[in-house]
């Protein structure tokens, strides 16, 4: 590896490990003193804790390492070797947690704490999962359900979650938890995307318009940006056409409508928001 390689690697995991040192934080801290639980490994190691005492942080470590070893053939070797390296990180963490946090932080307010808890965790995972490291735990079950049956991941993940969550009630018995455990699910899942999407969004702008070379001059100027010239025809006209196609970032979407509508007032734009960017400044394939 070269010395930029390196670098690479090790701001990729010191970012992975504050992530899950936040998302572990979130859990011990404000979630389990409270009786409160969420979806995924953890909301199954909490349900067990509530039940028999068992520490979250052994828990998770145990299932995460037998998820493991079955998906390994199915997932492939790198997936589990990363999947490996962030379950003790945040097994670890978790068992410290446990150890510091046996009280609520807020002990008269356990719906404070159920939304602070989900911010914290949605947030620790959001930031893991933008620098390449994943928790593992129910994702490698819907990834080889989704693998072999015709089921999507978000549909999947949604329905396994909503059972780790009602089933907190056999051990907790206690209604109003069960509420505030179903408020950190959907919390958790808004934040999480928020992070990892909402920070990065990109968009996809189409333009027709007969300035349209004047137009791609001054973004390139301006943005120091891109933009390709495709060839089209008009299907009432049947006249050869230009379509401008520009890629950007969210930062930049409000520059780009405010040079078309100077330099074309009447111009045609169709502005979609494009879910991943690849190559030169956006991002990096990660696989």
């Amino acid at each position: 590896m070269d010395t930029k390689k390196v670098f690479e690697v090790i701001r990729n995991y010191f970012f992975i490990t504050l992530g899950l040192a936040i998302f572990t934080f979130g859990w011990t801290a404000f979630l389990l003193p409270n009786k409160v639980t969420g979806g995924g490994i953890s909301g199954i190691a909490a349900v067990i804790y509530f039940a028999t005492g068992l520490p979250v942080g052994i828990t998770t470590f145990v299932l995460n390492i037998i998820l493991v070893a079955i998906a390994w053939k199915i997932l492939g070797r790198r997936f589990c070797i990363d999947t490996l390296i962030c379950t003790f990180i945040m097994s670890s963490f978790m068992a410290i947690g446990q150890m510091i946090f046996t009280q609520p932080i807020v002990p008269d307010d356990p719906f404070m704490c159920a939304v602070i808890g989900a911010a914290l965790a949605g947030i620790g995972v959001g930031l893991t999962l933008n620098y390449g490291g994943n928790t593992g735990g129910t994702d490698i079950i819907v990834l080889m359900m989704a693998k072999y049956r015709n089921i999507s991941y978000g549909r999947g993940s949604l329905y396994m979650n909503f059972f780790i969550v009602l089933s907190s009630y056999l051990t907790v018995h206690d209604p109003v938890k069960l509420v505030y455990s179903f408020v950190v699910l959907f919390a958790y899942i808004l934040i999480s995307d928020l992070v990892i999407d909402g920070y990065k969004q990109t968009f996809q702008f189409m333009v027709f318009s007969s300035k349209n070379h004047e137009i791609a001059e001054r973004i390139n100027n301006e943005l120091h940006r891109g933009a390709t010239f495709l060839k089209g025809e008009g299907s009432y006209n049947r006249q050869p056409t230009e379509v401008l196609m520009i890629v950007a970032h969210r930062t930049d979407r409000v520059h780009i409508i405010r040079i078309i509508k100077e330099v074309d007032s009447s111009a045609f734009i169709s502005i979609t928001k494009v879910q991943s960017v690849f190559g030169k400044n956006f991002d990096k394939i990660k696989l």
